[in-house]
């Protein structure tokens, strides 16, 4: 009999001992999980920073446009006049690999009359080579150059920056102290302390021309003298957008 008590006693022992740590547990979860649910304050700031260059290479599309009714007339005529082209541009010291041909075609082009009816035609032959030009100031020589060589065409003059590593940088830099500064005056506008950062991203870094030169279009006349070239200027920009955590 002394044992049953005994037991009985032990059992709900227990049982008063894991309501207890049940209610005990039960009170802590709301505050932990009150704790855990805080949201988090950030502040999010965007940085811009931009960099001026000066081009130092030219692309440009030199062609030679033939017409004859005879198409291989048409193509040989073509591919004298495009040859003297290349060997002037050679001769003006563009090398070789900066020469390139894009572009070759042959079409008929035929005639009509007033009531919509065939004529006669012709045949049609253009011949185009993109050339890179490394010495800005001989640009103007070498269009002058082609252009007397028999070019007749000159189209999309573009410029560009050969090494933007170093621009791109500093422009990268630039964002970010641009960043760090605004988060630093709008936390002390707010009278709150920065923290860490938590995320932080970056876009941009493409050249644009601020402006452009002037480029050549369709026929060309006499160019005895040297044509005149104005590269412009280029801007590299960057942005970045970073996440602080405010404390």
């Amino acid at each position: 009999m002394r044992n049953k008590i005994l037991s009985f006693a032990l059992l709900a022992f227990i049982a008063i001992f894991a309501v207890a740590a049940y209610n005990s547990f039960a009170q802590a979860a709301p505050v932990a999980q009150s704790a855990s649910s805080e949201p988090l304050r950030t502040l999010n700031i965007n940085g811009h920073g931009e960099v001026t260059l000066t081009p130092d290479i030219a692309y440009i599309y030199v062609g030679v446009h033939s017409e004859n009714e005879v198409a291989s007339d048409a193509v040989a005529e073509n591919n004298d006049l495009a040859q003297a082209v290349i060997d002037a541009l050679k001769a003006a010291g563009v090398k070789a690999e900066d020469i390139s041909t894009t572009n070759f075609s042959l079409w008929f082009s035929q005639n009509y009359d007033v009531n919509g009816q065939p004529t006669d035609g012709k045949y049609v032959v253009d011949n185009t080579v993109y050339i890179t030009v490394r010495d800005l100031e001989q640009l103007g020589d070498i269009l002058g150059t082609a252009i007397d060589a028999g070019a007749n065409t000159v189209n999309g003059i573009s410029f560009d920056v050969s090494d933007k590593e170093a621009a791109l940088a500093e422009a990268r830099e630039k964002a970010v102290d641009d960043a760090r500064a605004q988060a630093e005056e709008l936390a002390d506008l707010a009278e709150v302390e920065l923290g860490d950062i938590q995320s932080i991203s970056m876009y941009g870094g493409f050249p644009t021309p601020i402006y452009g030169g002037k480029g050549g279009g369709g026929y060309a006349a006499d160019a005895s003298l040297s044509v005149p070239i104005t590269p412009g200027q280029f801007v590299v920009t960057m942005d970045v957008s970073i996440v602080y955590v405010i404390e």
